[in-house]
């Protein structure tokens, strides 16, 4: 079995890894993004599935557009049984689409969350459960058919990377079953009506206020270790939990302080704050902080 495979991320490097090792499969090209530039040198850096597929001597593309008529001729002389896509980051072109079956793994369970950032947006909407979709695709964005979805559950103290490892490891399994087991599976149409979308997460997305302290909770498990989440100010919030869900409190009032953190109220609920990073300085105990700033209980974080 022969196999063009497209992703970028650590994500679609571990599927990768899985069909390097799978005696039945041949991986005959890889496609990634190009390197880009890292840091505050900004240093040239491959992307996780480039280093895989060198390691394992596989030819590496890294067209900047896919859809360009050149990189399309060349790929379409490749020839191959399946074209497994895993967060590639560009749109394929129909005729692409059309010398193998595409498959996809999109973090989610389709139709909820067709885009960029689906795993986030799990979290960002405090779901109890997730998945993994393995679909045929067509020209849309994450429109097409069903072939299997894997589900796993949400704690309800999941941070982004845990449940990104953990959807990691369903997508390479998810990948293999549904490659050996193409021509057995029944594909349903997504239903349109229940489709909802996510986009790609920016820097701004970090900005937080003391309003709902549900909600602020979730963007600290879905932000964290980027954007973060932030005030105003530029304080960052770099260790916090949820302390209550429920009552009204002053936005920012500090309500209690412990050993090890405090409690901040929020229009809706309490959060507990343990450790912060004020803006340019390095990150320190919450503790520190307000003792360099000399607040106390009723005064205002912000």
């Amino acid at each position: 079995m022969k196999i063009i495979f497209m992703g970028t991320p650590t994500y679609a490097q571990k599927i990768l890894e899985e069909l390097i090792k799978a005696k039945e499969m041949e991986v005959v090209a890889v496609y990634t993004q190009p390197d880009k530039p890292v840091g505050r040198k900004k240093v040239m850096t491959p992307p996780p599935v480039k280093l895989t597929a060198q390691d394992a001597g596989i030819p590496v593309y890294q067209p900047s557009r896919l859809r360009d008529k050149e990189v399309v001729d060349e790929l379409l002389q490749i020839k191959c049984d399946y074209i497994v896509v895993a967060a590639y980051g560009q749109i394929l072109p129909l005729e692409i689409l059309q010398h193998a079956p595409c498959i996809n793994l999109h973090a989610s369970v389709l139709p909820k969350y067709r885009g960029a950032s689906p795993i986030q947006e799990a979290i960002l909407n405090g779901d109890t459960y997730t998945g993994v979709t393995a679909m045929k695709m067509d020209v849309g964005l994450d429109t097409g058919d069903i072939i299997k979805i894997s589900k796993i559950a949400i704690d309800d103290d999941e941070m982004v990377e845990s449940l990104f490892e953990k959807l990691t490891h369903v997508a390479a399994d998810l990948t293999l079953d549904v490659l050996r087991n193409y021509g057995s599976y029944k594909q349903e149409k997504q239903d349109d009506k229940e489709a909802t979308n996510c986009s790609k997460i920016t820097k701004a997305d970090g900005e937080i206020a003391f309003e709902d302290a549900v909600i602020l909770y979730n963007k600290y498990r879905a932000f964290t270790p980027w954007p973060g989440i932030y005030l105003k100010s530029g304080l960052k919030l770099k260790e916090i939990k949820l302390h209550s869900a429920c009552h009204s409190y002053g936005p920012g009032k500090i309500l209690y302080i412990n050993d090890d953190h405090i409690v901040v109220g929020c229009e809706l609920g309490a959060i507990k704050v343990y450790r912060v990073q004020p803006a340019s300085k390095n990150e320190m105990d919450i503790i520190s902080y307000i003792n360099g700033k000399r607040l106390k209980v009723e005064d205002y974080l912000s």
